[in-house]
């Protein structure tokens, strides 16, 4: 059997990762020589939850090779962790899992997630002394990636986050 494709391996993984109730955000294969890689970034809640996703994800990846189903090479090294705060925001569930923090959008702009409301998003934008709030689509804004904040959210944003969405006046 071949090395397998990217999809190959969502594609196995979706059924063994769905056991934990978490979401399978990226997979990464590569063929490197005697060694290859498969990187595997689950949406985990914690450190202890990606300990038991790799453990099964290398017991199930043994057995499949084991059956013929899939074939890494004569050795192969396995990363299980989680996406980390530079992966980029696509999914929805990336955009409400991150209301009230500040990303940086593609174009550069720093604004403050406030609200999801189905296929958009409502961001809070600071100038100067004013707050510009917005409404984009999520397709609009996909690839937005969360900034680290050393400084408490300013009161004036803070107020602004997670209110229900009839109440941002646009």
């Amino acid at each position: 059997m071949a090395f397998p494709s990217k999809e190959q391996v969502q594609s196995f993984l979706h059924p063994v990762i769905a056991e934990f109730g978490v979401e399978l955000e990226d997979v990464e294969v590569a063929k490197a020589g005697a060694k290859s890689r498969v990187k595997v970034l689950v949406d985990a809640p914690d450190l202890d939850a990606v300990e038991e996703i790799s453990k099964s994800v290398s017991e199930s990846f043994d057995a499949a090779e084991e059956r013929g189903e899939l074939n890494f090479g004569p050795g192969y090294t396995l990363e299980v962790s989680t996406p980390g705060l530079d992966f980029p925001l696509t999914a929805e569930r990336h955009w409400r899992k991150n209301i009230g923090r500040l990303v940086r959008l593609k174009d550069g702009r720093k604004v403050r997630i406030a609200q999801v409301d189905g296929e958009n998003v409502i961001l809070i934008a600071a100038q100067k002394k004013n707050l510009d709030v917005f409404r984009q689509q999520l397709a609009e804004v996909a690839g937005a990636v969360v900034e680290v904040e050393f400084n408490a959210v300013p009161q004036q944003e803070a107020q602004l986050v997670g209110l229900d969405v009839d109440a941002y006046n646009f």
